[in-house]
C-alpha cells in the first residue's frame, strides 16, 4: 500500500529525536521538582516552600517546557525551552535579590537551588536547539 510506507517511516522516527530535547526533558524535571521543595530555610527553623511564593509560576514554565521537549519544531522548542529558563533563573534570581534586602536569618533551600540549576540547563537546551543544524 502506498500510504503505508510514509505512515511507518513517521512512526519509526524517534522521540525527542531534536538535539536539546532530552538536556530540555532534564531541565524540566529539575524545576518541576523544585517547584515543590523548600525554596528558604529560616534561622527559627521553619522552610518556605516553592509553592507558597514563586514556585508556582516556575512549576507552570515546567509544563511549559515539557510541550518544547516533545513538540517537532526546532523554534518552537527553542522558544519554550528559551521561556522556561528566563522563568526558571530570574525568579529565583528575584526572590534572593528580595531576601538580601530583608537581611539575614535565612538560607537558600534545596529547591531554589534546584529550580535555578534546571533553568541554566533550559537555557543551554534552548540554545543547542536554536544553533543545530
Amino acid at each position: 500500500m502506498p500510504g503505508m510506507s510514509s505512515l511507518a517511516g513517521a512512526r519509526a522516527g524517534r522521540p525527542l529525536g531534536l538535539p536539546g530535547q532530552r538536556t530540555l526533558l532534564v531541565a524540566v524535571g529539575l524545576v518541576g521538582l523544585g517547584s515543590f521543595l523548600p525554596w528558604i530555610q529560616l534561622a527559627v527553623g521553619v522552610s518556605v516552600t516553592g509553592m507558597q511564593g514563586a514556585g508556582l509560576w516556575t512549576f507552570y514554565a515546567a509544563v511549559l517546557g515539557l510541550a518544547g521537549a516533545l513538540v517537532r519544531r526546532r523554534g518552537a522548542a527553542a522558544a519554550q525551552a528559551a521561556i522556561l529558563g528566563v522563568a526558571a533563573v530570574g525568579l529565583p534570581a528575584w526572590q534572593v535579590a528580595r531576601l538580601l534586602t530583608l537581611g539575614g536569618g535565612w538560607a537558600p533551600g534545596v529547591g531554589l537551588v534546584l529550580v535555578a540549576g534546571g533553568g541554566i540547563v533550559a537555557l543551554r537546551a534552548g540554545w543547542r536547539l536554536a544553533t543545530a543544524r
